[in-house]
């Protein structure tokens, strides 16, 4: 039997809130999920709090109440009351590392349930293009607001809640969710991409204090910006030939354990031509053999590189291909694991002295 709710409060939440509530429940696994079950994160009411307390403690500004509402499917109507014991979920946004060979499709469809909805953390990343993203890179996850459109809610007002009047957010809007023109059907679910939805400090601190792990700040993102940020200065110094910086800027870069597949890429490449003109022919090839675990397929213009750097990649790829072959030969001459089929019957001759 289903069990009523107190009247005092259901006068206080009202009938719409509670709706409202099952069917965010109702969708949570149908339109945009989170990756993890345990990245649910609820904030039990105490005395005192309101939601614009809340909101501040959390996100550093009173004014993210709207999306305490909108998440826990509160209504605005007469006020949203809270009470003492309540359990609010308190969403932000995810960071995700990319694994080898990930694609933004997957990515959306894990976080999102479409590939399609990929655009939205492509736009959300600084950096990032159509090309597929760099393993290792950690990229920002926008979180999927569920808003529930009330009468008369159309695209351009609920993009008004939750956006800054502009046409790109707009388009945003009606992308993700597949909408062509500007009216919505009362109770219809729109999934509203935040990537600003940022948890504060304290916010920081109440979420580990209560689950014992620190929710991730994208610190490694913000270092393989700064990383970014200073390719343009290494290859601007093999350009003019300051070969001696290249190589300290590259080392100290390759040194950052944030440092993504493309970006290694790139730096081995600038130092492998760096070592070239030092006359480190060595160290050169040992720089294009690592761009070749990253990337064997890799050319040169032969047009625009030096003939000493063409060599150097050239004799990269022939140690490469001398190692693989080497482990083919290796494994070639490994002698057979024996089956351990059953024993044979002893011969007569192997047999002992008959009694």
């Amino acid at each position: 039997m289903t069990r009523r709710m107190r009247p005092t409060l259901l006068s206080r939440i009202g009938l719409l809130g509670a709706l409202a509530a099952a069917l965010v429940l109702g969708n949570l696994l149908l339109s945009a999920r989170p990756a993890r079950a345990e990245e649910l994160f609820a904030h039990v009411v105490r005395p005192g709090d309101t939601l614009a307390s809340i909101a501040q403690r959390y996100y550093g500004d009173p004014r993210r109440e709207s999306v305490l509402v909108t998440e826990n499917g509160l209504t605005t109507q007469g006020g949203s009351a809270i009470v003492v014991g309540m359990r609010l979920h308190i969403p932000w946004v995810r960071y995700h590392t990319v694994a080898a060979d990930e694609t933004w499709q997957e990515i959306a469809e894990r976080y999102y349930g479409d590939a399609r909805r990929s655009f939205v953390i492509i736009e959300s990343n600084q950096n990032a293009t159509e090309a597929q993203p760099a393993a290792g890179a950690e990229l920002l996850i926008p979180y999927p607001l569920r808003h529930i459109t009330g009468q008369g809610d159309s695209v351009t007002r609920v993009a008004r809640l939750y956006y800054p009047e502009d046409a790109a957010s707009l388009r945003r809007l009606r992308r993700f969710n597949g909408i062509r023109g500007n009216r919505l059907t009362r109770g219809q679910v729109v999934l509203v991409p935040l990537p600003d939805l940022l948890l504060s400090e304290e916010g920081r601190r109440l979420v580990e204090a209560s689950t014992g792990v620190a929710p991730s700040d994208g610190d490694q993102r913000e270092l393989q910006a700064a990383i970014e940020e200073q390719l343009p200065a290494l290859r601007d110094h093999v350009r003019r030939g300051r070969f001696t910086e290249a190589v300290v800027l590259g080392s100290r870069l390759l040194g950052s354990a944030s440092v993504t597949s493309a970006q290694a890429i790139s730096i081995h490449r600038e130092l492998g031509t760096a070592y070239v003109a030092l006359d480190r022919t060595d160290l050169a090839i040992d720089a294009f053999a690592a761009v070749l675990e990253l990337q064997p397929d890799l050319e040169l213009d032969g047009l625009r590189t030096s003939p000493t750097v063409m060599r150097a990649l050239v004799a990269a790829r022939e140690r490469r291909a001398a190692a693989e072959a080497a482990a083919t030969a290796r494994t070639a001459r490994a002698p057979a694991t024996p089956d351990a089929g059953p024993r044979p019957a002893a011969s007569p001759s192997d047999a002992g002295p008959t009694p």
